[in-house]
């Protein structure tokens, strides 16, 4: 059974019991949270597609740690100008685990 859910603006295939990274939530460590924007739900080959959500379905998933990603550098060059600009970024993510599918 797995189902595609929209966590945060971003659209993720979710399972049971499956570990994923999202974008920050405001969830404490720890504490259990709900996504109820839930497009399509998938039971072992019956179907169900959301208009835009499916009525009734959730997912519950666990905040395990929040943590920030790999570093990403951001590197501007334009040639014979001597303009070069180095900078880098780290996102701020959530690592959750999926416990319940319903729908």
């Amino acid at each position: 059974m797995y189902a595609i859910v929209e966590i945060a603006g971003q659209q993720f295939r979710v399972e049971k019991d499956k570990k994923m990274f999202v974008h920050r939530l405001e969830t404490a460590e720890g504490e259990s949270v709900e996504f109820e924007k839930v497009l399509l739900v998938d039971n072992e080959g019956d179907i169900k597609i959301g208009t835009p959500v499916v009525e009734g379905a959730k997912v519950t998933a666990k905040v395990l740690d929040h943590l920030k990603g790999e570093k990403v550098i951001v590197f501007k060059k334009k040639r014979r100008k001597g303009y070069k600009k180095k900078n880098g970024h780290r996102q701020y993510l959530t690592q959750i685990q999926i416990e319940e599918i319903i729908g």
